[in-house]
């Protein structure tokens, strides 16, 4: 396909690399099978200790250098990152699209996410100001800045293969540190695409080798990462079930995590909500990417008063969907993964059923021509309690439930009632609600939305979540803070050594 030999993408890939360098290394052979079709797209080689070795020490020297070089001439090479990736939009997004099973829109929207922040990493290069704030002791100033940290390892999920690793690349390049990607095992062939990008602009830039290293690899990769002590900062998407694991055993070294893990996330749908745009946000929430992403809606919350009509509407939308070959722009719905994410799904229904759950719109695998890689699942919605224990999970799986409530506080409980706490939303059109959801009293969650969906959010804002999704934020807003160390600064300029709260210490 074109849009492999554009991103520089062969049958067989080293999977490890300082930069400019590939590394041979003896690891085993890490197969791409693209859930569209079933088909092998290539292959990488996994990356052995040696080869690990090599990237952090690599990385490690790099960093000596990088973060000596002013933070505006650091923005300008994330400038032309950006200019890079929207000259390969168009083919990274196909083959984010091709590799990991979502629609090529939502494949072309993942790079521009890239590239927005770029963009927003560039404006940032100039702006990473302390305060100053006034010393108790005479003849003193007291401020503080922000120093770079080192080594940042990287570890994201097969959901968003790119956009997540730029949010932090892009971020931590401008602030001074340096990279070690480990990218999904399930889509390992969009980081050699980054990696190849990213690779042309520091060569001509100069850039030492070393400020992005790629890994490729499982779960042992990804322990070694956490328990390096020469990383002192490791950012980490994906399952609870992982981010525990990285944090204990980043926080057993005492390192820095920044975790973004899983999302239960619920719209609350209010007798005063427009409908319209509420049956938009929810079916594009519940079905975009399959229901593969971490801020996909799995619970609706609806008023009793209009529970009927909206799940009518609902009925219909979905019938109304189109499952098929993602890189067809007239579908709505691509496969999910792989076959292990099918099982789950199905296992899911199944237990939901075992709960009391009432299907009205039934799921299953899609069979038949085009469907050969047996990845393809229909969109479906049950009538179930939040308590039922596979609503309190997170199944990354185009499953809706759907729930009645009387009373706003009720809703507000249902929607916090789960261990995770990444996105929310509510639909409605009356003040007093839309005000309590944003309360102190209302979502706890990282992202509360009013007349939009969980999913979607933009690179301006901090994006994270509370309880089991992990406390961490990527991304906009200060989240740049995540990859700096903070240093408190006196300077003496008296002829004399007061002490702090009045002590006194004379010779």
């Amino acid at each position: 396909m074109e849009f492999l030999t554009t991103l520089g993408i062969a049958a067989e890939n080293p999977g490890t690399s300082t930069g400019s360098a590939w590394i041979k290394t003896t690891g085993e052979n890490i197969p791409s099978y693209t859930p569209v079709n079933g088909s092998l797209i290539g292959s990488v080689t996994a990356t052995d200790k040696a080869g690990y070795e090599q990237v952090i020490n690599t990385a490690a020297a790099a960093f000596r250098e990088w973060r000596s070089w002013p933070a505006p001439r650091r923005g300008e090479v994330v400038r032309q990152i950006g200019e890079a990736l929207r000259a390969k939009k168009q083919a990274l997004g196909q083959l984010v699209s091709y590799e990991m099973g979502k629609s090529l829109q939502e494949g072309l929207g993942e790079v521009q996410e890239m590239i927005d922040i770029c963009d927003f990493a560039v404006g940032l290069s100039r702006q990473l100001h302390g305060l100053t704030m006034h010393s108790e002791r005479p003849g003193h100033r007291m401020y503080e800045q922000w120093h770079p940290m080192g080594i940042v390892g990287i570890i994201s999920a097969f959901n968003f293969p790119v956009a997540v690793w730029s949010w932090n690349s892009m971020l931590a390049w401008v602030c001074g540190d340096v990279c070690v990607w480990k990218p999904s095992e399930k889509v390992p062939l969009c980081g050699i695409a980054c990696q190849n990008i990213v690779n042309e602009v520091f060569t001509k830039n100069n850039v030492p080798e070393g400020v992005s290293g790629l890994v490729n690899g499982g779960r042992e990769l990804g322990e070694w990462i956490a328990a390096d002590t020469r990383i002192p900062l490791v950012s980490a998407t994906g399952s609870t079930r992982m981010g525990k694991a990285v944090g204990a055993a980043v926080g057993a070294r005492l390192g820095n995590s920044l975790l973004e893990l899983g999302g239960n996330n619920a719209i609350i749908i209010s007798k005063d909500a427009d409908l319209d745009i509420a049956l938009i946000g929810a079916v594009f929430g519940a079905v975009g990417t399959a229901g593969q992403r971490c801020t996909t809606t799995r619970r609706l919350i609806i008023h009793e008063s209009i529970y009927d009509v909206f799940k009518a509407r609902l009925v219909k939308a979905y019938g109304q969907l189109r499952i098929g070959d993602p890189l067809d722009q007239h579908n709505h719905v691509g496969p999910l993964i792989d076959k292990d994410a099918v099982n789950q799904y199905l296992a899911s229904i199944e237990k939901c059923k075992a709960e009391g759950g009432h299907f009205i719109v039934e799921g299953g695998v899609v069979e038949g021509p085009g469907y050969e890689s047996g990845c393809y699942v229909k969109p479906c919605i049950a009538e179930a309690s939040n308590e039922f224990k596979i609503v309190q999970h997170e199944t990354f799986a185009p499953i809706l439930y759907i729930m009645k409530y009387a009373t706003i506080d009720e809703a507000i409980a249902y929607q916090n009632g789960v261990p995770q706490g990444l996105s929310s939303a509510i639909m409605t059109l009356n003040l007093r609600e839309a005000e309590q959801f944003l309360s102190q009293a209302g979502s706890d969650c990282g992202i509360a939305n009013v007349n939009i969906g969980t999913s979607g959010a933009e690179i301006g804002g901090a994006f994270g979540g509370e309880k089991e999704t992990g406390g961490g934020r990527e991304s906009g807003s200060d989240a740049w803070k995540a990859y700096m160390r903070r240093q408190t600064n006196t300077i003496n300029y008296s002829t004399r050594l007061p002490l702090a709260q009045g002590i006194k210490f004379d010779l």
